[in-house]
C-alpha cells in the first residue's frame, strides 16, 4: 500500500454508504456470532460461523433498534443456544428463536433497552425508559399480577424508584446489578451500583448501593463466583476492578464516557485467569490481555476496541483504526492472530492509504492540552472540535476527516479539558466554565499549530457540532484573530435555554458544566459563556446547520443566534433541515452539508493572504 496522500480525493459516497456494525456477539457455544447491522434504512441482527463463511439475517419484523458505535444495547443470547431477545425500534423487548418467528415479551409501550439473560434462562432484565429494572419472565415460573394488566410475559420491577437513572442491568443467577445516579450528577460524575438478591421465585429481597468515595462505575458484572468486575477512576482514571482489587492500575482510561448502555470495554476468560481490555492512552486505542495472578500486561493489537466478549478461546470485538475500517473480528486467544468476520465500509477504502494522525500538546492556562494532528501539509487547517463535552474523538477510522485530508486540510481534533481519556482531573476542568474553558483552551491549540507553521489565521477553519459548536461561536466571537470563519452544526448557543429545553438525560447537565441557575453567584455564568450574547462579536463567516426537529438542542437556538449576527453585520448561512434531529439522516441533506461545507472551505483556500480579504471573499 502507498504512503498516505492526500492528493487523490475520497469519493463522498464512500462516507455515506457502507454499513454499521455494533454488538457483535458469539453464541453461547462459541460457533458463530450475532451482530447488528444498519445500512442505509434497513436494520437486522445477522449470523455469521466464528470461523467465517456467508452472513445469514435473524430478524425480520420488528426491526432492532441498534446501539451506536462501541455502544451496545439491543440483544443478547439466550443460554441455550436456541435464539436471542432483543429491543425492536418499537421500544419492546422481542424473542427470536433461530427455528421460528419473533414473539412479544413486553408491552410496555414504553422504551426497552439493554437485555440481560440470567444464566439459567429463567428471565431477562431490561431497563425501561433509563429510569427502571423490570424482570421479564422468560420460562412460566413468575405469578402475574393480580390486576391482570400485564404485559406478554409476566414482569416484576426490581428497583425501588430511588434512582432517577437506572442503567446497564447484568443479570445473574440470584442477584442482579446495575448503574444508576441522581441529578445533577452525570453517569460519568457519580453512577454507583446497584445489587439486589433474588429469592427462589425471582422476588427482590434487598438493595444494596456502592460505589468507591469520589468515583463513578461502570459496566458493573457478575463473575460466576459471585464477584463484581467493573471500571471505576476512585484513583482518578477509569481502572478495571474485580472485587476490590484493581486489576491494572495505570494512568490510561479502561472504559469511555457511557452516554449509553451495553459498552464492553473489557472481557473475562472462562477460566477467569485472565482479562482481555481495551485501553485508551491520550487518544489511542490498544488491546491488552493481562494475567491476574501475575499482574503481567500483554499489548496484543493497536486500535480502537470494543464490545470485548471471551468463548473458549475465542475472543470476539469490533475494531477500528485510523487505518483499519472498523470491522468484527475474532482473535486467537492462544496466538492473538485475528480474523475478520464483516466489515462495514464500502470495500474502496481498503485500497487506500489512510493517514494516522500524530499527537500533539502544548502548554497553556497551567495545564498540558492534547490534540491529534492528521497532516496533509498543505498549509490549510481544520480544528475540530468534537461534541459531548464530555466526550473524545478517538483514533479510529473516521470517514469525515479522511474527506477532508484527502482535499489538502490538515485536521486538528482538539481535547481541549472536559474531554475523556486523559483522567478525571482532565475531565472535571470544564466544570463552572463551559463555553470559557473550552474556548480559550482551543484558541490555545490553534495558536500553537499556527506557531509551528502548520498553518496561518488566513488558511484555518475551526469546526464542530452540538457542544463542540459552542466552542466553535467561542472561538469566532473571542479569537477571530486566528481563524478564516467557522462550520458548526446544531451548536448550543444559549445555555439557559439549553437547561430548560434539553431532553431527560442531558436536563441538568449544566449545572455541573456552568453552575446552578438559581444561585445568583453562578446565574450570571450562563449569559456570559452563551455565543448567543456575543453574537454581535461574530462577524465570520460562518456556515451553520440545525435539524428542525431537534431534541437535544432546539433549532430555535440557531435561528435567534443568526437573527442577532445579520444584524450586527456579521455574515453568516443558516440551513435548516425540517424533519431532522440532533444528527442528519437523509442522504439528500448529507449530500448538501458536504457540498456546502465543502464550497465554504474553497472560498477560504482561494482568499488573499490577509484576514479581512478572506472574510470578504467568503
Amino acid at each position: 500500500m502507498p504512503e498516505p496522500s492526500s492528493s487523490v480525493p475520497i469519493p463522498l459516497d464512500w462516507c455515506l454508504d457502507g454499513r454499521d456494525l455494533t454488538e457483535p456477539r458469539p453464541s453461547p457455544d462459541g460457533a458463530e456470532v450475532a451482530v447488528v447491522v444498519r445500512w442505509q434504512q434497513a436494520r437486522a441482527i445477522v449470523l455469521v460461523a466464528v470461523d467465517g463463511g456467508p452472513e445469514r439475517v435473524l430478524t425480520t419484523s420488528p426491526a432492532p433498534a441498534p446501539g451506536r458505535g462501541m455502544g451496545a444495547g439491543c440483544f443478547e443470547w439466550l443460554p441455550d443456544g436456541s435464539g436471542i431477545v432483543y429491543v425492536a425500534v418499537d421500544g419492546e423487548l422481542w424473542s427470536q428463536p433461530l427455528d421460528g418467528g419473533p414473539q412479544p415479551l413486553t408491552g410496555f409501550e414504553r422504551s426497552c433497552r439493554a437485555p440481560s439473560v440470567s444464566p439459567d434462562g429463567r428471565f431477562v432484565v431490561v431497563s425501561v425508559d433509563d429510569a427502571e429494572i423490570w424482570l421479564v419472565d422468560l420460562v412460566g415460573t413468575l405469578d402475574a399480577p393480580a390486576d391482570g394488566s400485564t404485559p406478554p410475559a409476566p414482569c416484576r420491577r426490581l428497583d425501588d424508584g430511588t434512582d432517577a437513572f437506572c442503567s446497564d442491568p447484568f443479570a445473574g443467577i440470584d442477584r442482579v446489578v446495575w448503574t444508576a445516579w441522581d441529578p445533577p450528577a452525570m453517569p460519568w460524575d457519580a453512577a454507583h451500583v446497584v445489587s439486589v438478591a433474588l429469592d427462589g421465585r425471582d422476588v427482590a429481597t434487598g438493595v444494596v448501593r456502592w460505589r468507591p468515595d469520589g468515583a463513578a462505575v461502570q459496566q458493573p458484572r457478575l463473575l460466576d463466583d459471585g464477584s463484581l468486575a467493573c471500571v471505576h477512576d476512585a484513583s482518578g482514571w477509569l481502572n478495571l476492578h474485580i472485587g476490590s482489587d484493581v486489576v491494572v492500575a495505570e494512568s490510561a482510561e479502561h472504559g469511555d464516557p457511557p452516554w449509553g448502555m451495553g459498552q464492553r470495554s473489557f472481557a473475562v476468560s472462562p477460566d477467569a485467569q485472565r482479562v482481555a481490555y481495551a485501553r485508551n492512552t491520550a487518544g489511542f486505542g490498544t488491546l491488552c490481555v493481562v494475567e491476574r495472578s501475575s499482574g503481567r500486561v500483554t499489548e496484543v493489537a493497536g486500535g480502537v476496541h470494543g464490545q470485548l466478549q471471551w468463548r473458549g478461546d475465542r475472543l470476539v470485538a469490533l475494531r477500528s483504526g485510523a487505518r483499519t475500517p472498523t470491522a468484527v473480528v475474532v482473535y486467537d486467544t492462544t496466538s492473538w492472530v485475528a480474523k475478520e468476520l464483516l466489515a462495514g465500509p464500502v470495500e474502496g477504502w481498503r485500497h487506500v492509504a489512510l493517514p494516522a494522525p500524530e499527537p500533539m500538546t502544548t502548554s497553556a492556562h497551567g495545564v498540558t492540552l492534547f490534540a491529534r494532528r492528521y497532516a496533509a501539509g498543505h498549509g490549510r487547517l481544520l480544528c475540530w472540535v468534537h461534541g459531548g463535552p464530555t466526550d473524545q474523538w478517538r483514533v479510529e477510522f473516521r470517514p469525515r476527516i479522511v474527506y477532508w485530508w484527502s482535499r489538502g486540510w490538515d485536521v486538528l481534533v482538539v481535547d481541549p479539558r472536559g474531554t475523556t481519556g486523559h483522567g478525571r482531573a482532565y475531565r472535571r476542568g470544564l466544570e463552572g466554565g463551559w463555553g470559557r474553558v473550552d474556548v480559550d483552551d482551543t484558541a490555545a491549540l490553534i495558536r500553537d499549530a499556527h506557531d509551528r507553521g502548520w498553518a496561518s489565521p488566513e488558511t484555518t477553519v475551526v469546526i464542530g457540532g452540538s457542544s463542540g459548536g459552542l466552542t466553535v461561536l467561542g472561538v469566532l466571537a473571542d479569537h477571530a484573530d486566528l481563524v478564516a470563519g467557522g462550520v458548526t452544526s446544531s451548536p448550543v448557543s444559549d445555555l439557559a435555554d439549553l437547561a430548560t429545553t434539553t431532553h431527560r438525560f442531558e436536563a441538568h447537565y449544566t449545572d455541573t458544566l456552568v453552575g446552578d441557575p438559581d444561585e445568583p453567584s453562578t446565574a450570571r455564568r450562563f449569559e456570559e459563556f452563551s455565543p448567543l450574547h456575543r453574537a454581535d462579536r461574530i462577524r465570520g463567516p460562518l456556515l451553520l446547520f440545525h435539524g428542525g426537529d431537534d431534541p437535544v438542542v432546539p433549532a430555535a437556538q440557531s435561528a435567534v443566534l443568526v437573527g442577532r449576527i445579520l444584524a450586527a453585520g456579521g455574515r453568516v448561512d443558516h440551513i435548516v433541515y425540517d424533519g431532522e434531529g440532533h444528527s442528519f439522516r437523509d442522504r439528500g441533506n448529507q449530500v448538501d452539508e458536504y457540498t456546502r461545507t465543502e464550497r465554504f472551505l474553497d472560498a477560504v483556500r482561494a482568499a488573499p493572504s490577509n484576514a479581512s480579504a478572506s472574510r470578504r471573499s467568503c
